[in-house]
């Protein structure tokens, strides 16, 4: 009514103002000043930003939207059900390495999380059975029973020789362990996160389909000081850049837009992983709560809540910001769909052994199905772009690997269990897409028909559990995105 009656009186002034003599309003943009985004109505304000090409990329959003809602993320929440992918193994109470992280300990029944019994898991990941032949089991050859195999072996006949000049291959246990020390040195130098060992004594196993990543109420000082550790130092923020503001990446496409590709690129992964754990926690929200015991079912009700997502992205409540953040979520969306095409020829030729045969079989085949999706997409993110320039690029790239492994270190600072599981696995993820990317070791071509040793594996089970799963989370927040713009424009 307040509006109308504004109208009214405007057009009543300018017909007074016609009908003096020689009088013409001249009424500027100036005169009524606006943003153009101020006009748009409350479902696409969040949206604005979502259109057209995708930054650092030659995407648009739009094909994302298609590619993604209707070819993969079917068939991808199909195959995360599998065994094979539902256990995801961490370490939840490894300590934070940068301050005293027990007073921000979150006591809700939703941060908690219930662990795996050895008997629960498949036989093929406790343990209990392992895979024949060479793609799983093999002999440690630095071991010392290795070494008394290589002395039995040391003539053809399998006695001992008295020639003199027989040669000593035995090694020492000093030397076994400088082999072994500098095995593992080489291998973190392509890791870009820290992956537990699978013998790891402290870790547990989680079944991801009933830990789901929810909303658990862990926010405040706790759950802003993580963000901003991680986007102010490491980040590759430039100076005089703060975060302290309500939302935890304050700096947005003005402030990064000098920085050089690979330093966007980092910024633009993290921020879309961020918007891609926020947009979950919005989408499953509890609209009804029941007072139960940890883990028992109760009526709790939950969904999207609208409210919650639109001040999260919204211009007004984010500096504007939101929509940017919105856009980064495509962005990360296709580095780690590249890293699947790129790491394709390796996953096709895995086994995703779990012990239970027929299990195993079809996961094979949606796995091979999946990727085949994968690779056909025709706009993938190009990484060749990256660390290019000699010295330099190199030096770059082991500051870019060093900062993101730092990151890995910062959420064994959150206080929420759940929480740390999800930020453990999603990061993990990111990683390994990023150890498929730049590391090189994907850039070698394979060679058909030899025998993959264990020598020649190049990711561990639970990257590719985290590849996967990470993925999983990034495509079905694009999913969400779509739900939330149809619930806005229904308002």
């Amino acid at each position: 009514m307040v509006e109308f009656k504004v109208v009214i009186q405007c057009c009543t002034l300018y017909t007074l103002l016609l009908l003096l003599p020689g009088v013409i309003p001249q009424f500027t943009k100036k005169t009524f000043s606006y943003n153009e985004e101020d006009l748009l109505p409350l479902s696409d304000k969040c949206f604005c930003k979502l259109e057209g090409q995708i930054d650092d990329c030659s995407c648009k959003v739009d094909t994302v939207d298609d590619f993604n809602n209707k070819r993969i993320f079917p068939r991808l929440k199909s195959l995360l059900a599998k065994d094979y992918f539902r256990y995801f193994q961490y370490q939840p109470n490894k300590k934070c390495p940068f301050w005293d992280a027990t007073s921000g300990k979150c006591a809700s029944n939703y941060c908690q999380v219930k662990n795996c019994a050895t008997t629960d898991l498949p036989p093929g990941i406790s343990g209990e059975i392992v895979e024949t032949g060479y793609t799983r089991v093999v002999e440690n050859k630095y071991t010392p029973e290795a070494q008394n195999k290589i002395v039995t072996e040391a003539t053809c006949d399998g006695h001992d020789s008295d020639v003199e000049d027989e040669v000593d291959v035995t090694i020492s246990e000093k030397v076994t362990n400088d082999l072994m020390n500098w095995k593992r040195h080489d291998e973190a130098e392509n890791m870009f996160c820290e992956i537990e060992s699978e013998s790891c004594t402290d870790c547990v196993h989680v079944d991801l389909t009933k830990n789901l990543e929810r909303y658990t109420g862990y926010n405040g000082e706790a759950s802003r000081r993580i963000w901003r550790t991680i986007y102010e130092e490491n980040c590759f923020s430039p100076k005089g850049t703060t975060t302290k503001s309500t939302f935890s990446a304050a700096f947005g496409p003005e402030t990064i837009k000098n920085m050089c590709l690979e330093k966007r690129a980092f910024f633009r992964a993290v921020s879309g992983l961020h918007t891609s754990i926020t947009i979950h926690l919005t989408a499953n929200y509890p609209l009804k709560k029941e007072h139960s015991a940890p883990f028992l079912k109760t009526a709790d009700t939950w969904g999207p809540n609208l409210e919650l997502f639109h001040q999260r992205f919204d211009p007004e409540s984010t500096n504007g910001q939101g929509p940017y953040w919105l856009k980064n979520l495509y962005f990360v969306y296709l580095l780690e769909l590249r890293a699947l095409a790129k790491a394709a020829p390796y996953l096709t030729q895995q086994t995703f052994f779990t012990g239970r045969m027929s299990e195993d079989k079809e996961t094979v085949i949606a796995v091979k199905e999946l990727l085949s999706l994968v690779q056909s997409f025709p706009d993938h993110f190009d990484e060749t772009s990256m660390f290019t320039g000699g010295r330099q690029a190199e030096e770059l790239k082991i500051e870019f690997r060093e900062h993101f492994k730092n990151i890995t270190r910062v959420i064994d600072c959150v206080g929420c269990d759940k929480c740390k599981l999800w930020g453990k696995l999603q990061v993990t993820g990111l990683g390994t897409a990023l150890k498929i990317l730049f590391s090189g070791e994907f850039d070698k071509p394979t060679i058909a028909g030899l025998p993959r040793v264990k020598e020649d594996l190049k990711l561990a089970r639970n990257e590719i559990v985290a590849l996967f799963n990470a993925f999983g989370k990034i495509s079905t927040s694009i999913v969400e995105l779509e739900r939330f713009r149809e619930m806005l424009r229904k308002r």
